[in-house]
């Protein structure tokens, strides 16, 4: 496994319940039995792969905690990428409406909002599932005002020119690399948020034309992106303007942003 000693850690601290401080404090403290009971049930269910977010049933996003389960994607680091692209865009006192295609667990609508009070979402998901988790997740956070959330499929019934940003990580794995995936994601994460089509670019094709619809003039798109599609996706993005790729930590091409055409241009 890529993190053994920090999944190890993350379950006792769970189970036991304690802090990361006191295991660096105390190591040799000796667990109760009803601890070490849920300790070692976590670490079976570990052993056969399952992701240490759907164990516990959370997982940090940006400077949120989500609810989680098997229903949605588990939020990663590379697409905090996206926040770093859009929020500099919309300075904390402006009002804006944003929309996420393909909310998920909310991870990214709800960092916005968070970051943004002036700031009202849509979510829109085609699962039920989903979207129930994110209902949680905009409750917990005291997010559930300033959030809609809608099952659909993408912008359908979405009127024209609604959004100052339209937000999306929609699926993007091509379906043959599916079966290589770590078993963590392919046997256990939801294979409708994985699958991109033969090439990985299906949902793209279709949003890229939906999304400058639905966006403002004048507005922001940014989207998340899988290894080497940036070419294509900024070549869907035509229509707009002032497209760049961004990468993540790593250095990884992640997200390509851009913006509608002013009227008149």
């Amino acid at each position: 496994m890529e993190s053994p000693t920090i999944d190890a850690r993350l379950l006792l601290e769970a189970a036991a319940p304690v802090t990361r401080a006191d295991i660096l404090s105390e190591p040799h403290r000796a667990l109760a039995p009803e601890a070490l009971q849920r300790f070692e049930a976590f670490v079976e269910r570990r052993e056969r792969r399952e992701p240490v977010s759907q164990i516990l049933g959370r997982k940090g996003f940006w400077k949120l905690m989500l609810n989680i389960n098997a229903g949605v994607l588990t939020p990663r680091p590379d697409t905090e990428t996206l926040l770093d692209v859009v929020l500099p865009q919309f300075p904390p006192e402006r009002a804006f409406n944003v929309l996420d295609l393909g909310v998920g667990s909310g991870a990214i609508l709800l960092a916005i909002l968070a970051e943004r009070p002036a700031a009202r979402g849509l979510g829109v998901d085609v699962s039920e599932d989903a979207l129930a988790v994110a209902r949680d997740n905009a409750a917990q956070l005291g997010l559930a005002g300033r959030t809609a959330l809608l099952r659909g499929d993408w912008t359908f019934g979405l009127g024209d020119a609604s959004f100052d940003l339209v937000v999306s990580n929609p699926p993007y794995i091509p379906t043959a690399d599916i079966e290589t995936l770590e078993p963590e994601v392919r046997d256990h994460e939801p294979r409708l948020a994985l699958d991109g089509g033969p090439d990985g670019l299906d949902a793209y094709r279709l949003l890229a034309p939906e999304i400058l619809r639905v966006l403002r003039p004048g507005g922001m798109f940014a989207v998340e992106i899988g290894p080497g599609q940036q070419g294509a996706v900024v070549r869907l993005f035509a229509g707009a303007e002032r497209i760049a790729v961004h990468p993540d930590l790593g250095g990884r091409d992640r997200v390509v942003a851009g913006f509608k055409k002013p009227l008149g241009i």
